[in-house]
């Protein structure tokens, strides 16, 4: 066992002996999973005391340095809400909010059944298929957004920009590239003057995923079994969602040429939320999708040149090319 996976062997030992219902257990099976471009997973198995008590369990820790800052604390709070939903997200178990214990903010949740693949709407399966997969993650998304947030006690958890949420989210991951930008970038900056004098009040408040994408969902062979990676979830439009999976950038992740285009996928979540999107409001959703990628990689080059990251993200020709197609697009 190397010497980074002994001392977080320990550091969970510590926190789990002071949590309720633990005693007897052990810690087995201890390794790390691809720490992914903003949480640091760790994966292992809670066993014991009885003999068939073994519970597969995932520890989510803030890494030195990502791609977005975000709270464990939240996170922790809304999954814990949407365990009175019908959605399937995993079950959070314990949470160490400021680090003191495990090294970081932290949060263990039961690790669910079932595969990854980021890919798997354009991959080796059958094109039937994959569309029947593509059109059940649009239904996912519609019934995102239209679990009963104020039930939940979500409002408890995260604000209502109530219509401003256009520019709510444009403020703040304008802040985000001011807090971390090192070099001029004109493209965002055309992008921001865009975005600002063309952002309409929206329609509808929903619980806005905000990262959602065939490679946070797990599914067991043609099911899905869970929705993860809530750690961006916030009070918002439901276009939003809807923008980031048709924005250029990740369309190959959510569509199929000449089979599941966006407006087959707009249809359906019409059909499905009797929300019926005008072009005009998704395109600033597209253009702000791509603004925040373009975002996101600023902030992971930050982290990179001040050691916090191994990871040397920045905003590529393509992602600045793609930003500057959507804001000319007649």
């Amino acid at each position: 066992m190397s010497d980074e996976s002994t001392a977080t062997l320990h550091r969970l030992q510590a926190f789990l002996a002071g949590q309720e219902g633990t005693a007897g257990t052990r810690i087995t099976d201890l390794r790390r999973a691809g720490a992914g471009r903003s949480r640091e997973n760790w994966l292992f198995d809670l066993v014991g005391p009885g003999p068939q008590d073994r519970e597969p369990l995932i520890l989510r820790s803030d890494p030195d340095g990502g791609l977005v800052d975000t709270s464990r604390a939240q996170e922790f709070a809304v999954l814990r809400a949407l365990e009175g939903s019908d959605l399937p997200t995993p079950r959070v178990r314990w949470l160490d909010a400021t680090g003191a214990q495990l090294g970081s903010p932290s949060l263990l949740m039961r690790r669910e059944p079932g595969t990854c693949d980021y890919r798997v709407v354009n991959g080796d399966r059958p094109e039937a298929e994959r569309l029947a997969l593509a059109e059940s993650f649009c239904d996912l998304l519609a019934d995102v957004h239209g679990v009963d947030w104020r039930a939940l006690g979500l409002h408890d958890v995260l604000p209502d920009p109530g219509d401003h949420a256009a520019r709510h989210e444009l403020d703040h991951w304008e802040q985000v590239l001011r807090q971390n930008q090192l070099e001029a970038l004109p493209e965002l900056d055309l992008a921001i003057d865009w975005l600002r004098t063309r952002a309409r009040p929206s329609r509808r408040t929903v619980l806005v995923h905000a990262d959602y994408k065939p490679g946070n969902i797990l599914l067991e062979g043609d099911q899905v079994s869970s929705l993860l990676d809530w750690e961006l979830a916030h009070l918002g439009d439901p276009l939003e969602d809807l923008g980031w999976v048709t924005q250029p950038l990740r369309a190959g992740e959510h569509l199929i040429d000449g089979v599941w285009t966006a407006g087959d996928l707009l249809a359906r979540y019409a059909a499905a939320t009797g929300l019926h999107v005008e072009e005009g409001e998704l395109r600033w959703w597209v253009v702000f999708s791509t603004f925040k990628t373009a975002v996101m990689q600023v902030s992971g080059l930050r982290a990179f040149i001040e050691g916090r990251s191994d990871e040397p993200y920045r905003p590529t020709r393509r992602v600045l090319a793609t930003l500057l197609a959507a804001l000319t697009e007649d």
